[in-house]
């Protein structure tokens, strides 16, 4: 008779101890369905806002440009020059020679259609916007662009040729939706 108290004891333990199991897992499970109730808002509020999001990508026609003139459109939030590029710029922008470059790269990497020059128009030294989308402004000595701030030169395909600025004029992603119509994001 002893012997079936002890099994008996024995069952209530494991039996207690599982229930203690499963309730300590309950326990645990809803309070991380808890916490993720908690954080879930904290982090989609950091999602872009819808306004944000619709300026991810823009069309630009570029058919109005006359050869020589450029333009200037914000995306993001960021100035972009978009040049008409005349034929004596491009002969000169292909014809640099890649050692004469701090940063190099050719002509034909940076301009998908080499009559159209697309960059974003920030200074890669400090951020400045540089000088050269108006006319008559200073297009620094390699007729490109030019940052004032710290005296550097852009050519005509907005490499870095002379100043502070490590890196050439970035390249925004973009591509042609037709001849005349270029879509910036």
């Amino acid at each position: 008779m002893a012997k079936s108290q002890t099994k008996s004891g024995a069952d209530a333990s494991v039996e207690h101890k599982s229930r203690r199991d499963f309730i300590v897992v309950a326990t645990y499970a809803m309070g991380a369905v808890g916490a993720g109730a908690f954080v879930w808002p904290l982090v989609d509020q950091m999602n872009p806002a819808a306004d944000t999001l619709a300026l991810a990508s823009i069309e630009v026609d570029v058919s109005k440009i006359v050869e020589g003139q450029s333009i200037t459109i914000k995306w993001r939030g960021k100035p972009i020059f978009i040049r008409h590029r005349t034929a004596s710029e491009i002969e000169e922008a292909s014809g640099v020679l890649q050692d004469e470059l701090r940063d190099p790269e050719g002509d034909d990497v940076r301009a998908q259609k080499p009559e159209y020059l697309v960059v974003l128009g920030v200074c890669t030294h400090l951020g400045c916007v540089p000088l050269g989308q108006k006319v008559g402004e200073v297009r620094g000595e390699y007729g490109g662009w030019f940052c004032p701030c710290h005296g550097s030169h852009y050519d005509s395909s907005g490499r870095i040729r002379k100043g502070p600025a490590p890196l050439n004029l970035e390249v925004p992603p973009y591509s042609f939706l037709s001849d005349q119509v270029i879509r910036i994001g």
